[in-house]
């Protein structure tokens, strides 16, 4: 009887147990670096080593930060409002990634629809192919488009052999570029949560509908669709937010009017040394990333408490 009682028990704590494990996950890699970012925008720049005076120390305890408190300066904040080029930044970085976004929804969604459509012996091999580019480094994939999009390179040599262009085009070190290779580079992480979500979509509801008299087109619009909402989501998501803090390839692909909060962050931070402006930086945009998130979350939390 008390075995009976005990087992309950356990198997509750093996399950705190299980939730505890990504929260600690969050904890050590997110929100601790995250700490001690906020805690040098607060300091001040010094030629030093570190280059920067913080305010207070952590080492000190709580009593410390609060007697401190009042010391405590947003001047590195401040100047983000001040000097133009980071808001710029900021903005040229969303609509960069919105775009490059939409571009990967619109090409990755054909693409995941077929392999939901496919016949269940190809989709292992298809999602396979899928996978495949990540086998290779990202800075090699990258490196590659270079040789791609440069003047003399594969797409202008093909396109001249086709008569289709009497002169190179110019498409290296341009927001084209940048687009290409966010695009080539994310679009499996669009592809697979879609995929995912259009393979478990009951294939009797398509069937109804045109049992029903509804077009093809008609039942992909009113049920493939808003089924595939979730995929859809969760792959925008997945593409957006590591696209505005992206640096290589803007760094690679862009040329000098390229403007994205990467690039502004790592010239603070390597070329400037300032690291209490570069971390104020990466402060705002973590926020920027993660209370739209937060609230998303917290509306389909809601409207999912309301249908039950």
């Amino acid at each position: 009887m008390t075995d009976e009682i005990a087992a309950p028990a356990k198997r509750t704590f093996g399950g705190k147990l299980l939730i505890a494990v990504p929260y600690l996950w969050l904890l050590i890699f997110f929100l601790a670096p995250f700490l001690i970012v906020f805690k040098i925008s607060l300091s001040q720049v010094a030629i030093a080593i570190p280059p920067y005076i913080p305010t207070f120390d952590l080492a000190e305890g709580w009593q410390a930060f609060t007697d401190n408190l009042a010391e405590l300066s947003l001047e590195n904040y401040l100047w983000l409002t001040e000097d133009a080029l980071y808001w710029k930044s900021y903005v040229s970085s969303v609509i960069i990634a919105g775009i490059s976004t939409m571009l990967t929804l619109l090409i990755g969604y054909p693409i995941a629809y077929g392999m939901a459509r496919s016949p269940r012996a190809w989709r292992p091999t298809l999602l396979m192919l899928v996978i495949l580019p990540f086998w290779t480094s990202f800075l090699i994939r990258v490196y590659a488009w270079i040789g791609i999009l440069k003047n003399e390179g594969l797409l202008n040599q093909f396109l001249l052999m086709l008569g289709l262009i009497d002169e190179p085009l110019v498409i290296l070190n341009t927001n084209i570029a940048v687009y290409i290779g966010i695009v080539y580079s994310y679009l499996p992480f669009l592809v697979l949560p879609l995929y995912a979500s259009l393979e478990r979509l009951d294939g009797s509801l398509l069937e109804a509908a045109e049992d029903l008299g509804s077009p093809p087109w008609k039942a992909f619009w009113q049920i493939t669709v808003p089924l595939s909402l979730p995929g859809v989501i969760a792959g925008c998501f997945l593409v957006f937010i590591p696209a505005v803090g992206e640096f290589v390839i803007p760094d690679l692909l862009g040329g000098s009017d390229t403007l994205m909060i990467g690039k502004t962050l790592w010239v603070e931070f390597f070329n400037n040394r300032d690291w209490p402006v570069s971390s104020a930086v990466a402060v705002i945009l973590i926020l920027i990333l993660v209370i739209p998130i937060v609230l998303f979350q917290n509306q389909q939390q809601k409207m999912s408490e309301a249908d039950g």
